[in-house]
């Protein structure tokens, strides 16, 4: 089942899908809208679903009091509200079914308080810290959670943040990082620059994480972008994979 807001392009995805072998569904709408969280939990109440991607987000880049407050709160509906409440219905969901696995999209940003992207980086902490803690919560119910904590990525995102990325990863990378590490940790950094700078993070003070990041953010900085709303890894609200009826933990 694939989710976002832009149905052709998910009609597109789920006609390659297809062409590949595979079943795919195409459910669009507005992540942030409660009317389409309730028509997602009836369109999948009958399903069994074996793995949950939870990758709807936006970002920007620049001075914090420079951004219109309109757009800031729009980017902790999507960034936060929405993924609480999605992570809400399907954590209820794949618990109550003893088996499955939830994945959630945190950054490299959230780590310290980041200079330029001061609400992104704010956001994806809560991301962070809710899966951390439903990593524990769930796993006695037979669920994996899996926090993935990518750095750039090549997904337009950069393009519409108005953000210059020239080491951007590779969705691919992102996506087979996640499969692998779900059911076998509890998060995941892919791609190697993004790694060295997180392990390079981690061994200095907070307060000069935050002064590092800023000089990584001001080298990010671009042309004036033409949509405040970038979208984040999946370009989409997500994906919902029905089990393939053997109620195995994803990734054991």
């Amino acid at each position: 089942m694939l989710v976002a807001r832009r149905e052709p392009e998910l009609e597109a995805l789920a006609a390659a899908l297809r062409s590949s072998g595979a079943e795919a569904l195409v459910v669009a709408g507005d992540v942030t809208d409660v009317r389409f969280t309730e028509r997602l939990a009836a369109t999948t109440a009958t399903l069994s679903v074996g793995l949950v991607v939870l990758a709807a987000g936006f970002g920007s880049l620049g001075a914090f009091v420079d951004r219109e407050l309109a757009d800031e709160v729009a980017m902790i509906e999507v960034n936060v509200v929405a993924v609480t409440r999605l992570a809400h219905l399907f954590a209820g969901r794949l618990a109550a079914q003893g088996c499955g696995g939830l994945v959630l999209f945190g950054s490299i940003v959230a780590g310290q308080g980041t200079p330029l992207q001061a609400n992104y980086a704010a956001t994806k902490a809560y991301v962070r810290s809710l899966g951390e803690a439903l990593s524990v919560e769930l796993r006695p119910h037979g669920v994996d959670v899996l926090v993935v904590s990518p750095g750039p990525v090549d997904t337009g995102f950069a393009d519409r943040a108005g953000m210059t990325m020239p080491s951007a990863a590779a969705p691919e990378v992102v996506a087979r990082a996640a499969l692998r590490s779900i059911g076998r940790r509890g998060s995941v950094v892919p791609g190697v620059r993004a790694r060295l700078l997180t392990f390079g993070l981690a061994l200095a003070p907070r307060r000069l994480r935050t002064r590092i990041m800023h000089r990584v953010m001001r080298g990010m900085l671009g042309p004036e972008p033409p949509d405040q709303r970038a979208v984040a890894p999946s370009g989409s609200g997500g994906t919902v994979r029905p089990s393939s009826g053997t109620e195995s933990r994803p990734g054991t």
